[in-house]
């Protein structure tokens, strides 16, 4: 039942609710350790048939393949899976034709191991045929015996579900960790690191503007960066590619990788090594990622001489985008000699951007610090002398930053630096190579924000915000000397109180005397919620004071639509939530929505002894016993048995007109408090980034 929940993508729980829920769920076949097990593709019909679950019915279908071989790791290695497979699967695609469409592989009167023996003899035969020279599947198919044949099947199914054999392939070696192949992942890059390397290397228009490209990888591993660039492009039958990688095991995967991408055998050369094929073609792309080493291992000096290596595959026009370690390629170097050969590469005129990432987007090694060099030999002349240095290792790589970051590297590529009439990074600046030069071996960071940040509408109007905010603190201050002109100092008048305490009462026993009455929350997906809605949503995000009251919101229509059974809170209502931890909030204006497992309480004031939302609320703030152990799974006791003092009903009403009174003068409080805040944070942006500075400080007589 886990796996289901994995399969089609829900929480545990919601699968019991299906079986509970639903006579046509499919029934158990067998059990294992006395947990039931389901036949998988009578799950995945039933799926596909009821529209549950957030998966789609082509992803379904793959998932259900990916568990079939995925059970055969019991008896077949990862690596064997991996390998065999993609040997399939490059044979199909070599051949042609279906891997068991053969009339003598399966008589009926066979039994099963002869029908797998005659099905594997018969692609053995195949894959002699076309692969004779073994450049892509013969190895791996006759490394194994007839008991793959069920691999065979398996990887029909996948072609199946996913189109072609491109798309099975890669359905494959996207789950090459799930399969245990955690040493063929370790280089993986997050997808969004891959879409800005795509981004930046423009391969779609390069090939529009020319009859032909060739697109390199020294690194290759187990090609992820060609196979990202040559998805990016639907002219792959112009594209030459070629790739180098030590392990033999590697450059196979690679090479069967990109024939099945649709990159023609004749164009396509994968070395087993460390150099490039070059007399084959002339790079005119090269993307590649610097070998990793550990920490204690790593050389600076190392990473930069294959850096210079890649800088010496360009010819003039050509481009490399290199990722590698931050230490060697962004950081401040002490090694002479690393730093002599990072400022040539600089001098060379060859070096276009250099960009400091954000850590994590390398999963498998997530106290890697990566950094990203473009290099063009031969740039344009408004670029010629200068570097792009931009630093977004303080973001995410969302769309927005990686469109935006492109886009500064691009037109610096097209146009180079063109002072105010061009265009302004976003986040980069344009930096003298010569200055890099005198700061030996310094670090290639921005030495300020970027020209567009600074000039930006944000920061030159900073005098006048921090003006406007200094007029609110001043309008703020003379409303609360207002206010205690007229009221005079606060006075609690708070007294010791003197005989009998009073009597104990639980919330439980004010809901059932009627005194209170508990409403529930509502169930509302995040989907649904904007910030321009008519009701405000209050969860216990809001309640516990985590989110400001109106920052989710949702429209009426919708309400009325896809929650019919929702009400809305009355003015005065107390919503509480125990999760994560107790909160406490009075609904004074009411008509809001309150999210589970926020639920409402709703005082009766026309009961004997009534209580006012402000007491209550106050009252339950304040209960004894409400926190839980960080270890404990629920909260230490129900709010029904949360103890409150019964106070009278005299009490009740001081009680609230302080509570009130405290509030107002909050509130006062509060808007100088917030005012004061705006101005010092806007003045200490101004004075960071250098674009604001400080005249004289007037100070006035305290009297």
């Amino acid at each position: 039942m886990s796996d289901i929940a994995t399969f089609a993508r829900v929480k545990r729980p919601v699968v019991s609710t299906w079986r509970r829920r639903y006579p046509d769920f499919p029934a158990v076949v067998s059990e294992n350790s006395g947990r039931p097990l389901f036949d998988g593709t009578q799950v995945t019909e039933w799926l596909i048939a009821s529209g549950l679950g957030n998966a789609a019915p082509r992803e379904l279908r793959s998932e259900l393949a990916l568990f079939g071989i995925i059970a055969l790791r019991d008896r077949f290695t990862p690596w064997q899976l991996v390998e065999t497979l993609g040997s399939l699967l490059c044979l199909r695609r070599l051949d042609g034709r279906p891997l068991a469409d053969d009339a003598n592989v399966s008589p009926a009167s066979a039994s099963d191991a002869q029908a797998d023996e005659a099905l594997w003899s018969a692609l053995l035969r195949r894959a002699e045929r076309i692969d004779a020279e073994d450049d892509f599947v013969l190895r791996e198919l006759r490394a194994i015996d007839a008991t793959a044949a069920p691999l065979a099947r398996l990887a029909e199914d996948l072609i199946e579900s996913a189109y072609d054999e491109h798309g099975a392939y890669e359905w494959l070696l996207a789950a090459r960790s799930r399969l245990g192949l955690d040493s063929l992942a370790a280089d993986a890059v997050t997808p969004e690191l891959r879409g800005l390397l795509t981004q930046l290397t423009d391969l779609s228009l390069r090939l529009e503007q020319g009859e032909s490209l060739t697109l390199a990888d020294p690194h290759a591993r187990a090609g992820d960066l060609l196979a990202a660039l040559l998805d990016d492009t639907e002219d792959r039958d112009r594209v030459t590619v070629l790739a180098a990688d030590p392990d033999d095991r590697l450059t196979r995967i690679t090479r069967r990788r990109l024939l099945l991408a649709g990159v023609d055998e004749l164009d396509l050369d994968v070395q087993t090594g460390t150099d490039l094929e070059e007399r084959f073609a002339d790079p005119d792309l090269v993307v590649t990622q610097l070998p990793y080493r550990p920490g204690e291992d790593r050389s600076v000096l190392a990473a930069l001489t294959e850096l210079e290596r890649v800088a010496y595959l360009l010819r003039p026009g050509c481009t490399a985008v290199v990722l590698g370690p931050a230490d060697a390629l962004v950081d401040e170097l002490k090694n002479t000699e690393a730093a002599q050969l990072r400022s040539a590469l600089l001098r060379e005129n060859i070096v276009e951007s250099v960009i400091s990432l954000p850590g994590g987007v390398l999963p498998f090694r997530p106290g890697y610090r990566p950094a990203l060099w473009t290099l063009t030999r031969g740039p344009v002349q408004a670029a010629e002398g200068k570097v792009l240095l931009a630093d977004i290792s303080s973001e995410q790589l969302t769309p927005g930053v990686r469109m935006r970051l492109a886009e500064d590297v691009l037109l610096w590529r097209a146009e180079g630096f063109r002072g105010l009439d061009g265009h302004d990074p976003r986040y980069g600046r344009a930096v003298p190579v010569a200055d890099l030069d005198r700061a030996f071996g310094g670090p290639l960071t921005p030495p300020a924000p970027p020209a567009s940040a600074i000039w930006s509408d944000k920061v030159t109007e900073r005098p006048a915000l921090i003006a406007e905010a200094e007029a609110r603190l001043e309008r703020a201050r003379a409303d609360a000397r207002e206010y205690e002109d007229e009221r005079g100092p606060y006075r609690g008048a708070v007294l010791r109180r003197v005989g009998r305490l009073p009597e104990r009462t639980t919330l439980g026993k004010l809901i059932t005397a009627r005194r209170v009455t508990r409403l529930p929350g509502h169930r509302i997906d995040d989907k649904h919620l904007t910030r321009d809605g008519h009701h405000t949503v209050l969860g216990p995000e809001e309640i516990t004071g985590e989110r400001p009251v109106g920052d989710r919101r949702i429209d009426r229509l919708l309400l009325a639509t896809e929650y019919e059974r929702a009400a809305l809170t009355e003015p005065g209502d107390v919503v509480y939530t125990l999760a994560p931890r107790l909160g406490v909030y009075v609904d004074h204006d009411g008509f809001s929505v309150v999210a589970f497992p926020g639920r409402i309480l709703r005082v009766n004031a026309d009961a004997r002894r009534p209580l006012t939302p402000r007491v209550l609320a106050a009252l339950l703030g304040a209960a004894r016993g409400t926190a839980r152990s960080p270890s404990a799974v629920r909260p230490a006791r129900r709010i029904e048995d949360y103890q409150v003092p019964d106070l009278d009903p005299d009490e009740v009403l001081r009680f609230d007109a302080l509570l009130a009174e405290t509030e107002r003068r909050e509130r006062l409080l509060r808007a100088q408090s917030d005012a004061l805040a705006e101005a010092r944070r806007l003045t200490i942006a101004g004075l960071a980034d250098g674009t604001l500075t400080l005249g004289e400080l007037r100070t006035t007589n305290p009297t």
